[in-house]
């Protein structure tokens, strides 16, 4: 037996998200459909993440065990034989038997991409957020570090989620801009649900003055959804990295 790791990188504007739903096609079902056809079985496809519907993946990681002898360099090609376009495999290596590709996860990295002209552009309408309203980019990248540390994030999750450890680690926040498109990138050891698109909703508030300078780390030691800002669109966010 052998557990094999892959990389992939997709483009989540056909899709609802990573992990098979019963009425909806997902990202985990077509990849599972293209290993079925290369392997000749039905694996259990391990995601690092899941990521929602609208969502993309510059880098994403996939692992699955088999008894077959395909050397892992000949599955990337033959993989994307299979798969549509919007997703791609990027490499594939064997790795030791107790490897999950979501558990033995140290930290990810997401990016969320806020197209900041005043008149929409019709190429990112899939792939950033479109937002008129001026933003200053240096002094939200000085708010964002509030994040930074190990905090009860119960504040910046959906109502939806049924997870009940709800303290991370965040290890790095920045804010940057680069033309019309300004960039939220934050690593953190894991991620409750929508929990990148509330904080970049929260410093869109503060933009806005809605929520004043220097409060966002009372609102995150509230634990207070209420308190912090909207939930970003989806079409903006990205995982970016993910570190073993």
């Amino acid at each position: 037996m052998r557990n094999f790791l892959v990389e992939i990188s997709y483009d989540g504007s056909a899709y609802h998200g990573w992990q098979v739903q019963k009425n909806a096609l997902t990202v985990q079902e077509v990849f599972q459909n293209a290993v079925e056809k290369v392997f000749c079985s039905r694996y259990d496809v391990k995601g690092c993440s899941r990521t929602d519907s609208g969502v993309h993946a510059n880098s994403y990681f996939v692992s699955f065990k088999t008894d077959k002898s395909i050397p892992a360099d000949n599955v990337v090609m033959a993989l994307n034989t299979y798969l549509p376009k919007d997703i791609a495999v990027l490499s594939c290596k064997e790795v030791p038997m107790d490897f999950h590709a979501r558990y033995s996860v140290a930290s990810k990295e997401y990016v969320y991409k806020l197209y900041n002209g005043k008149i929409r552009n019709p190429f990112y309408n899939n792939y950033a957020y479109h937002y008129r309203y001026p933003i200053n980019a240096d002094y939200l990248n000085e708010q964002a570090k509030a994040f930074i540390g190990t905090h009860d994030f119960s504040g910046f999750c959906s109502a939806h989620s049924d997870v009940e450890d709800t303290v991370r680690t965040v290890k790095s926040f920045d804010v940057s801009r680069n033309g019309d498109m300004v960039c939220f990138a934050v690593e953190a050891d894991g991620f409750l649900y929508n929990m990148v698109r509330i904080m970049v909703g929260t410093l869109i508030f503060i933009n806005e003055g809605k929520i004043k300078a220097g409060e966002l780390k009372d609102i995150i030691e509230s634990k207070d959804r209420k308190r912090a800002g909207k939930t970003a669109p989806p079409q903006g966010l990205y995982l970016n990295k993910v570190n073993y």
